[in-house]
């Protein structure tokens, strides 16, 4: 079929999407299609022009971080703490963890022996970090203050993302390949309990209006609630057409939760008050990390594919894609540092060729 105009309208209409044109730029919402993802990706193909328009005014590169690893090793979680000005980044393939000075763009420390770090959570009040280390299976604790690793606690198969419920100072670590969510209480630094599931678990999250985590079940395509005070399961919410949900990030203030799907590259909103998903757009293709900047209530999810997805909270019922800024490919992770809104995304390679290094955006407001 030739994608004149009519032909795409004719198509969206049969394939159930809703157009919006704003400002000149079109936007896409999914309304009951999986096809959707796909549909975007060949039209955007056949319409470059159209498709890019203002993308790359989203995301203005400002520097870069050379970082001392061996290049062309894949890298997954950062975090940013933000009391100490620093940047922690995980770099799986080389099984080591950078500490960056963001004030200078320096590496003033990297950890080594964490065999396929991929997760990285800071403790805040007991100064500590907990790295998530699948190919050793274990749970990496470090002294934040002296920059050190202290400890190291056995967990299940292929510990993931970490989220931390700081009033109840658990690190709840998500054992993805054993189906499974380790309990860490900080102040022991020991396992209390571990949680199984019908399901590999994605990243958890903690809710501080509900005090309640939240845990990615990405095989059944639901959302588990655990109440840390008793570490008991207590619903678990399906996710509508998003498939394999394994990225999360939350705008607690507006009770939502934000999806990235890697089996059908949608975007997903879900409302926390009522535990429905509201919204889908597609998003590039191998979406992994999401993560929200409640500043300028933007989405920002980490592409394989090469990009980022961007979108935009309007408000807490309306919501839009802004576009798919091109990136290198292969990035898996990103982090936003909230105090001046800006992107650290982090590149195993470079145009093709091997690399290591943690690209700085700015993120550039839009109408």
């Amino acid at each position: 079929m030739r994608w004149n105009k009519e032909n795409f309208r004719r198509r969206l209409r049969v394939t159930g999407f809703l157009i919006l044109l704003l400002g000149g730029t079109v936007f896409l919402v999914v309304t009951d299609n999986d096809d959707g993802p796909s549909l975007w990706r060949r039209w955007t193909k056949a319409n470059p022009v159209s498709a890019k328009t203002g993308q790359d005014s989203l995301l203005k590169q400002i520097g870069s971080i050379d970082l001392p690893g061996p290049k062309g090793k894949r890298f997954d979680y950062l975090t940013i703490d933000s009391s100490r000005g620093l940047l922690f980044s995980t770099h799986l393939g080389a099984g080591l963890l950078y500490v960056i000075d963001l004030k200078t763009n320096q590496v003033i420390k990297t950890f080594d022996d964490l065999p396929g770090i991929e997760g990285i959570e800071l403790a805040p009040d007991v100064n500590k970090a907990y790295t998530s280390n699948w190919q050793e299976n274990k749970i990496g604790v470090i002294d934040v203050e002296q920059m050190k690793l202290i400890k190291k606690i056995p967990t299940e198969s292929k510990p993931d993302g970490i989220a931390y419920a700081a009033p109840f100072h658990k690190i709840y670590v998500s054992d993805e390949r054993g189906k499974a969510e380790a309990v860490v209480d900080v102040k022991k630094d020991e396992i209390i309990t571990t949680l199984h599931f019908g399901s590999e678990t994605g990243n958890p999250r903690y809710d501080p209006v509900s005090k309640r985590v939240f845990v990615n079940l990405q095989d059944k395509n639901v959302i588990a609630e655990i109440d840390p005070a008793t570490d008991k399961e207590i619903a678990e919410y399906p996710v509508g057409k998003c498939r394999g949900n394994h990225g999360m990030a939350l705008d607690a203030e507006h009770r939502l939760v934000f999806l990235s799907c890697e089996e059908n590259d949608l975007m997903t909103v879900l409302r926390l008050d009522t535990h429905e998903p509201i919204a889908y757009f597609p998003q590039a293709k191998g979406g992994d990390v999401i993560a929200f900047d409640p500043g300028l209530k933007r989405i920002y999810v980490a592409c394989y594919d090469g990009a980022i997805s961007v979108f935009q909270e309007d408000d807490p019922t309306h919501f839009r894609k802004l576009g798919d800024v091109p990136v290198q490919k292969k990035v898996h992770s990103l982090a936003i540092d909230l105090s001046n809104h800006r992107v650290y995304v982090p590149e195993q390679e470079e145009n093709g060729a091997p690399a290591a290094k943690i690209v700085i955006f700015e993120a550039v407001p839009s109408s």
